[in-house]
């Protein structure tokens, strides 16, 4: 009989570097460059979505997108350095939009008469309301009140958590790839195409640049495409829905973008705090700690230039960054059940939680999301910070998909099942010491383990 097993692997055969690796600088900067035009995604479509509904002008929408384009690329920087030093870009989360909608949406802001000014106040009360709100993940942090936590975690568990951080996130594949089809679906095809098929053909002898760049060379092609179809006024008596998916000018980012802007700390003003808004934020703070995510979207500024350069960037489609999530998505949540080779999945426990963890981490948010809109949240009390709380909790895919997976876990039939739920694999990551790859991974730069000793 043929062997039809596959042993656990805790690292991909296919990957050409691995988390110490050092790749030579021309290909760094060109990874780095790839990882930034794909942020832009997520950095040009929450501002286009709230911007306005705070009162915001075209010129204010393009200067939040930059100011958030340079805030992620510190974050991202310091991450990298003294973080969990993954090749991770730090953007916007969806899941600070609820939160934020709570506080666009309060009595108290949507009264001031003048659109600028309600923009101006309504960027300072969210900046109050991170600055309280962060102060959970210091405390989380520095407590090592998330390590204690931590110790509730499995591969099992695991693995629909991290699956819905990709499958969560559908509603910003196909869906949004559909509001301009002769542009979202040629860049899916072209992106499966030149990452996947043609990836073993190289051009340059030493670099398989198909399998390295894919996106940059995709996105740079239909991006002319688009470019080509806006010129020609393909879309000039199109439906204004149409015309700002599939335009490369839509909302006057380029025009109204100054050439460069000098630095200065609170550009919108000193942080207004309130205790509602504060609250309602925390709820955000506590979905990101389980996505993985970092609140960097509207933290305040500090300095900015070059949003000219941005701003041209900005002005890809958003089918064009839907068709890249379709797959890059899809291989996020590919990556979180792959924790189940550590795992036996011949066990009708684990089959029930693993199932209902992903069918309830979706099915759950779904629900909830249809309220968001037309209610403001399914959640709906005299208390609109409760009603923000709550609504964000459940409509996080990975949120919902972590408490349903940790709680089935923890309490069913667990004295038994400690090797079906792969805690021999995974109790050697808990601490700094019970791996060599965690102290390799992990100790920090410039020998700061001495004033954060690891545990």
């Amino acid at each position: 009989m043929a062997d039809i097993s596959h042993p656990p692997m805790e690292q991909l055969q296919d990957l050409e570097y691995c988390i110490d690796s050092n790749p030579p600088w021309p290909e760094t900067i060109l990874l780095a460059f790839q990882n930034y035009i794909l942020m832009l995604g997520t950095s040009v479509m929450i501002p286009s979505m709230l911007v306005q509904l705070m009162g915001g002008s075209d010129g204010d929408k393009a200067r939040v997108i930059q100011t958030l384009l340079f805030v992620s690329g510190i974050n991202t920087l310091l991450q990298t350095l003294f973080g969990t030093r993954l090749p991770a870009v730090v953007g916007g989360s969806f899941a600070y939009v609820m939160p934020i909608l709570y506080i666009i949406n309060d009595s108290s802001l949507q009264q001031i008469p003048d659109h600028h000014d309600r923009f101006i106040q309504t960027m300072r009360a969210i900046q109050g309301a991170l600055i309280v709100a962060s102060s959970i993940q210091i405390v989380a942090g520095y407590s090592q009140l998330w390590g204690l936590f931590s110790r509730f975690f499995s591969p099992l568990g695991m693995a629909p958590v991290v699956g819905l951080v990709g499958f969560g996130l559908f509603q910003r594949g196909f869906p949004m790839l559909g509001n301009c089809v002769e542009i979202g679906l040629p860049m899916l095809l072209l992106v499966i195409g030149v990452s996947q098929y043609l990836k073993h053909t190289r051009l340059l002898k030493d670099l398989p640049i198909f399998e390295r760049f894919p996106l940059l060379i995709c996105i740079s092609i239909i991006w002319i495409y688009s470019i080509i179809l806006t010129a020609s006024g393909a879309y000039r008596n199109k439906p204004n829905a149409t015309q700002m998916s599939c335009r490369t000018d839509r909302a006057n980012l380029i025009s109204t973008a100054p050439w460069f802007k000098f630095p200065y700390p609170l550009q919108w003003g000193p942080p207004t705090f309130s205790a509602g808004h504060a609250f309602a934020m925390m709820s955000s703070v506590l979905v990101s700690m389980a996505e993985g995510k970092r609140g960097s979207s509207w933290t305040n500024p500090s300095w900015e230039s070059q949003r000219k350069f941005g701003a041209v960037f900005a002005s890809i489609p958003f089918p064009i960054y839907a068709a890249v999530y379709c797959v890059l998505f899809g291989l996020v949540g590919a990556v979180g059940l792959s924790f189940l080779q550590f795992t036996n999945m011949n066990s009708m426990r684990n089959l029930i939680i693993i199932g209902l963890s992903i069918f309830l981490g979706i099915s759950i948010p779904q629900y909830f999301n249809q309220y968001v809109t037309v209610h403001h949240g399914l959640v709906r009390t005299n208390a609109g910070w409760f009603n923000a709380f709550l609504n964000s909790i459940f409509s996080s895919p990975p949120t919902v998909g972590l408490m349903v997976a940790v709680f089935l876990d923890n309490t069913l039939d667990v004295v038994n099942s400690k090797k079906d739920r792969g805690m021999p694999w995974w109790v050697k990551f808990r601490t700094f010491r019970g791996d060599n790859r965690n102290e390799e991974f992990y100790t920090l730069p410039f020998n700061l383990n001495r004033f954060f000793p690891p545990t």
